[in-house]
């Protein structure tokens, strides 16, 4: 891992109920909507999103997460890794809410994925999604990758203007499969960074 300065951090175990909320927030409720399926009896959503988060394993883990901190407190975060080098085959038992995002992934292998870029709406505006977009680039640079890749809701202009500003390119789109999750979207769109060599 790249070193960190203030305003980012590392994220710890201790930060969970802050990366539930920032996910949530980026997933426009998809999170919540799948954690409550995953809740056993008598665990709420939320619990399931915050015990997700401490996992040392899995792409929501607190050992893939930056956190942004604005006068003691959680702002923001970016959440990331490397996607194998290899497309991997898509399982038949995929659940089908999950395939277009596995295809859209399995077109850049390689590349360092932003899972997760997420700040709390009042910290919004202000140049921090730009900051932590720099951290992606610095981590994908030092571990000698090629570019960086995202995936979004077509109906996020915000988002989408942001990474494009930052270099990021629409690369492939795919038809949402929504079951009973609301959203205004209808296509996840892939956005694909290519890094400058320094050679």
């Amino acid at each position: 891992m790249i070193r960190l300065a203030p305003p980012f951090r590392p994220a710890t175990p201790q930060d969970a109920a802050a990366m539930a909320e920032l996910v949530n927030f980026a997933g426009e409720n998809l999170q919540i909507y799948l954690w409550s399926k995953m809740a056993e009896p008598g665990q709420s959503a939320w619990e399931v999103g915050r015990l997700r988060a401490q996992r040392e394993q899995g792409a929501f883990s607190f050992r893939n997460t930056v956190l942004l901190e604005e006068r003691g407190r959680v702002a923001g975060c970016l959440i990331g890794y490397p996607l194998p080098k290899q497309a991997e085959p898509i399982p038949p038992d995929l659940p089908a809410m999950f395939r277009p995002l596995q295809e859209l992934e399995n077109f850049v292998p390689g590349t360092w994925y932003v899972n997760v870029l997420a700040l709390y709406p009042e910290f919004r505006g202000r140049g921090f999604g730009t900051g932590l977009l720099a951290i992606a680039d610095r981590i994908s640079a030092d571990l000698g990758l090629e570019g960086l890749s995202i995936i979004v809701a077509d109906a996020n202009a915000g988002a989408r203007r942001l990474y494009e500003r930052c270099g990021y390119r629409e690369t492939a789109r795919r038809p949402m499969v929504k079951e009973d999750w609301e959203s205004p979207a209808s296509h996840w769109v892939l956005m694909v960074k290519a890094l400058q060599s320094s050679a």
